[in-house]
């Protein structure tokens, strides 16, 4: 008599298919976000798009970061989860990263603020599409310096786990290619290395980041330069600046109301 089927061996891809459907964001259009903590400015995100690599306007660049945990008793898996609830917490100082209240889940809007030279503070945001057990990624909103997507995630490497911070990105527009030129690689570089050394410290390694930088692609995408109208810097910088206008338009508002 034939053996009976294996009923859930039978079954496994369809539950391995609805897994990792469940780990990406589900499609949108515009993004919105649902959740502002007190005092952070929510803007340069909302009705913005994500946008990829082949949105941006500057030369392609694959850039990947890693600390190797040598000594650290903790799983791939332990070293993401920590890392997704515990995200702001590692970045440097200067930069904050407003998780919302639902964490790293796929298909949230995570606000940020970056301080840029000058003292500048450019405030955008970014979609998180793509969460699993060990690794999770996010992807730029339309106005960020970048277009790309950032993964986060953690492996083991002849029997010690790795931490790795990868992007595949290019400048958003002209004026950020420019920045990218004189000086925002090398905060870029500085910024994803702090993360893993403070990343490294909390599970007691004092470990050094490895780099690795490939340009893919070296050439500009002009029919992108209109990205330039997005520019989260410039559109942070001006709402900062007409600050004391909505000031004195709502003690205005307030006056007439009496």
């Amino acid at each position: 008599m034939a053996d009976s089927p294996d009923d859930s061996s039978a079954e496994h891809p369809h539950v391995e298919a609805a897994r990792d459907a469940a780990s990406w964001a589900k499609a949108v259009h515009r993004l919105r976000v649902t959740d502002v903590p007190i005092g952070v400015a929510n803007i340069n995100v909302t009705g913005r798009r994500a946008i990829g690599p082949i949105q941006g306007f500057g030369r392609l660049w694959q850039k990947t970061y890693r600390v190797p945990l040598d000594g650290a008793a903790v799983t791939p898996a332990e070293v993401v989860a920590v890392w997704e609830e515990r995200f702001a917490s590692f970045w440097p100082t200067g930069s904050r990263f407003h998780a919302p209240l639902t964490g790293m889940a796929p298909g949230a809007v995570v606000l940020l603020d970056q301080l840029l030279p000058g003292h500048l503070r450019l405030s955008s945001g970014v979609l998180v599409l793509y969460v699993d057990d060990e690794s999770f990624t996010v992807m730029a909103a339309e106005g960020m310096p970048f277009a790309g997507w950032n993964t986060f995630s953690a492996f083991e490497a002849d029997g010690v786990t790795v931490a790795q911070v990868q992007l595949l990105m290019r400048a958003s527009d002209p004026l950020f290619e420019l920045a990218t030129i004189l000086f925002g690689h090398r905060m870029e570089d500085r910024h994803w290395q702090q993360t893993l050394r403070n990343l490294a410290a909390h599970f007691g390694v004092a470990g050094d980041v490895e780099y690795r930088v490939v340009c893919l692609d070296r050439r500009w995408q002009w029919r992108k330069a209109g990205n330039l109208w997005y520019n989260a810097a410039v559109r942070s910088a001006l709402h900062i600046a007409a600050a004391p206008v909505r000031v004195a338009a709502r003690a205005m508002r307030s006056a007439l109301r009496r």
